[in-house]
């Protein structure tokens, strides 16, 4: 990875995805998730406690 390159965890699935190269996010409690794909963007949006506990 290069220097300054941010990543981060897929809250739902567990991937590591650099925040500059995905497309998938959202805003939960004034924070920003970033995820793999659409379908784990999807899942935490239904129940986001679940996978931030």
């Amino acid at each position: 990875m290069q220097g300054g390159e941010t990543v981060t965890t897929d809250p739902v699935c567990g991937a590591r995805v650099k925040e500059d190269q995905v497309e998938v996010k959202a805003e939960y409690d004034r924070q920003t998730y970033y995820f793999c794909s659409e379908e784990c963007r999807n899942k935490f949006l239904r129940e986001p406690t679940k996978y931030l506990a």
